[in-house]
């Protein structure tokens, strides 16, 4: 069906018509849009299998690190949890990390627990980076990005700093061809 013809049956089960048949009122128009109509655009939503691709300079001239970032699921997430960011690191390592919107302390250690939706549950201790608002994953969790969490369809993520708690859903779709991207792009 064309956007043009979605528009006006939106818009009449937006004012709450939905139930009522709905015909032109253009006179001698069967079917064309009377001139003046009222046109809708609706936005199809954000794809959930797009990771960002970034590259940013680093503080020595001629450093630049590259990253891959997926938004948090928002309907099942926490407002404070961002989403997850996989980002070269030096000596050729991959580092995960948890984005959040209110950081916790810079020096503090919280507790992240990972569940991936087809099985399997992890807590580990983590550090912070970003001034607090990004979390630092231990290196053993890059292993997961690079193998079992491309076929994983999402993970749960639970970031606990003493009382404080923050969780959030990020769907996994679209991993692997974004992480084998990420790697292509890491040394240059």
């Amino acid at each position: 069906m064309s956007g043009l013809l979605l528009a006006p049956l939106l818009a009449v089960s937006l004012f709450g018509a939905a139930d009522r048949a709905w015909a032109p009122t253009c006179p001698g128009s069967a079917g064309a849009f009377c001139r003046g109509a009222a046109v809708v655009e609706v936005a199809a939503p954000a794809s959930t299998s797009v990771w960002k691709f970034t590259r940013t300079q680093g503080t020595k001239e001629g450093d630049t690190f590259a990253a891959i970032t997926k938004t948090a699921d928002t309907t099942q997430s926490d407002p404070d949890f961002a989403g997850l960011i996989v980002r070269c690191a030096p000596k050729g390592k991959v580092d995960v990390l948890v984005a959040l919107i209110r950081p916790f302390p810079p020096r503090s250690h919280p507790k992240v627990t990972i569940a991936a939706s087809n099985g399997g549950t992890l807590t580990v201790e983590a550090s912070m980076a970003a001034a607090g608002a990004a979390v630092l994953l231990p290196d053993e969790v890059s292993a997961f990005a690079s193998g079992k969490w491309q076929t994983t369809p999402s993970l749960a993520v639970a970031v606990k700093e003493s009382d404080s708690e923050i969780k959030g859903v990020v769907s996994l779709t679209g991993l692997r061809e974004a992480y084998n991207s990420l790697v292509a792009n890491c040394s240059q």
